[in-house]
This record gives C-alpha cells, structure tokens and sequence, in this order.
C-alpha cells in the first residue's frame, strides 16, 4: 500500500526550492507575509483542470497582497504544451517533474518516481498562514467542490497582518542606544571617506555560494570597516548592550562577530533590499542574530520590516538597534529622501563558528572579519 507523507495543521510547511513558471530557482521560504495557497493538481487533465480554472478565477484573492498561488505539476507536458500558464500577480507554477516537492508534502508516496509513470496521485489544496505554517489541508473530492469552498474559506480569512485574530508583534529585540551619537557620526564619516561600494546578495550556484548582483532585489552601497581601534570601540559597546540583551531573552551566549559594515541606502539609488533571510546559503548558514543600527535620523523610508509579522516598519533613532534572527524573513523598504546610514553586522556563537570554518570552501569570496566578543558581565 503506497504510504505518504500527512501534515498537519499549525506544522511549518516544508521549504523547498524549484524550478518555477517565473524563474528558474524559486524559493518557498521568500513569499512570507501572505497567505500562500500550493494546489498539488498534479497534471492539467479535466480533474487538475477543472480545479485550476476556479483558482484562476478568483484574481480579487491571489493578488501578492493578500494570497498567492502556487501550482504544482508533476507532468512535463503541462509546461511543454503550455496547458498551465503563470500570471503576475497571483499565479505561478512549480515544475516537479521529479515529484521531491509533491513527496514532501504528501501529494504523492515516498517512493514514487513520476518519471516511471503510474503514480498514485493524492491531490490536494494546502492552505499557509503568513508565517508559512499549516492552516488547512484539503483533499480533491471527485465532483470538485472543494475548491469553491476553499475560495470562499480564503475569503473569511483576516488580513494578513491580522493572520492570529490580532496584530503580532515580530519576535526581535529593539534596543535604543546601543551607540552614542559622536559614534554615529564617526562611522558615516569614515564612510564617506571611502565613499562606499555597490554589494549585491548571497546565493548558493553550483557548489559555491557566490554574490549576485539585481536592482529589483537590493540596492545599497557599503564599506568595511578595517581600522582596528574602531572594530574594538564596536565591539566594547556590542558587548555592554546587546550580548546581555540576547542572552536575556533568547538564552543566547553570543561569543562572535562577523562583518563590520557600514551600509547607505541612497534614495537617489532607490535603495531598499528585498524580503530575505540571511542564513540560507551554506557560506551564510552560520548566522545566527543580525543587528540593524541605525547611524542618522535625516531620511524617509528605510524602515526595517517582517513581512511574516505585518507591515509595521521599524526606524530606531540614531544609535538604535534592531536585532533578530537570521532566520526570520526582513526587508528594508526604499528610501524616498535623504540616505540612510546603518551598521549591519551578523553575531553568532562558538559551535555556530565552527561551522563557518567548515563550510568556508564553499565562499567564492570572503565574508568580512570575524572577531570575538567578551563573555557577557556577571551580576
């Protein structure tokens, strides 16, 4: 008897990476702060048809904004016949030809290989809160009426920002005064100095995680810092305001730093960073906490944000932090005036260290310096 995988509701859904109609890597793990709507119709016959045409029709729920869809194909025909066609915004297909991410998710058994034809397909509709968890799961029925009771479910839903019955605040921390003002001007003065570089993002290609380059997705001009006395004033003050802060409220015995980088989104560059999590390549898999200070107050947008918790932006006055996971999904919206100057290193611990040793083959390029932070006071 085939044996599947079954989820269930309040699980995190399985995060995948696959070809998709839109591009050639999608990843799962980027589209938080929607609700996220993956339809296992396996192939484009009547049946997968049938359930794809009231998906299709309901453009006023899938619009990026409140849900998305996500198609799943474990056919090479629907693609190279064009049966199933993505439309942005709402609509994308992934192409599982080799049924990992229908196997994940239960849609097929373990051991099935559509490659070989004659799978047992189990259709169904899995229904993610922002957070990419599991809030409802629905079987096929065979006279297809499950798909207008999940538009209408869909419809019930509240708002994303909404998603638990009530506003949720992000789990991070934010720490006024973690840097004086004179420190602040300091830092941007010696990135004016320098005058700052164009960076781009971190993705895994091949074997090694390299740093690609894409306007829509990032825009900011950065400089590293690498004067000693100015590395240890940073880490002095790391160490009085944040490190007893992360062991407070995350049990968290940080011990490492990485990247001592000042950052400057321009709005002359429309600069913003995409949502994103800082930790999913296995050059960057040893992050653990990032930091977000901010060195000036005199620009509009820049805000910090959690697309997963809402739409609420995050500006701390000069001096402030904003620290939080890796893990978790940010952005930084586009800055309309002005140029926003932040401090933007990453913090982790021992064992976290040694897997950056570990897997420092794969770099293309190095990350930044790593430096130790003092044991956190006792008292």
């Amino acid at each position: 008897m085939p044996k599947y995988r079954n989820l269930g509701v309040g699980e995190p859904a399985p995060w995948f990476e696959a070809r998709a109609s839109t591009r050639e890597a999608f990843a799962l793990d980027s589209v938080g702060g929607r609700y996220v709507v993956l339809c296992f119709f396996g192939s484009a016959d009547l049946k997968g048809k049938a359930a794809l045409d009231v998906a299709l029709a309901h453009a006023d729920v899938f619009d990026d904004e409140r849900a998305t869809f996500f198609g799943v194909s474990i056919d090479p025909a629907d693609e190279a016949k064009r049966r199933v066609v993505g439309r942005v915004p709402g609509y994308r297909f992934f192409w599982d030809f080799n049924g990992a991410v229908s196997r994940r998710y239960g849609a097929i058994p373990h051991d099935a290989d559509p490659a070989k034809g004659n799978v047992p397909l189990r259709r169904i509709w899995v229904v993610l809160d922002p957070t990419l968890r599991i809030v409802k799961v629905v079987p096929f029925r065979p006279d297809g009426g499950e798909a207008t009771e999940l538009m209408h479910y869909l419809t019930s839903l509240p708002p994303p920002g909404r998603f638990a019955g009530f506003e949720v605040q992000a789990p991070i921390l934010v720490l006024p005064n973690v840097f004086e003002p004179e420190f602040c001007a300091r830092l941007i003065a010696q990135y004016e100095t320098s005058g700052g570089q164009e960076t781009g993002f971190m993705r895994d290609v091949g074997d090694k995680t390299v740093q690609l380059h894409d306007h829509g997705h990032k825009r900011r001009r950065d400089h590293i810092v690498e004067d000693g006395d100015l590395i240890r004033q940073v880490l002095r003050r790391f160490n009085r305001t944040v490190v007893p802060e992360l062991l407070k409220a995350y049990q968290y015995k940080a011990s490492q730093m990485e990247r001592f980088l000042v950052g400057c989104y321009r709005a002359e560059d429309s600069g913003h960073f995409a949502p994103h999590r800082d930790n999913t390549t296995k050059g960057t898999a040893h992050r653990r906490f990032a930091a977000s200070v901010n060195l000036n107050a005199d620009f509009d947008g820049g805000e910090v944000s959690f697309p997963e918790y809402g739409l609420r932006g995050f500006k701390p006055a000069p001096g402030g932090a904003v620290v939080f996971s890796c893990s978790l999904l940010h952005s930084v919206s586009k800055v309309t005036r002005g140029a926003r100057y932040a401090f933007l290193p990453f913090i982790y611990d021992d064992e976290a260290a040694k897997i950056r040793a570990a897997n420092h083959a794969f770099l293309a390029q190095d990350q930044g310096q790593q430096a130790m932070l003092e044991p956190p006071p006792r008292g």
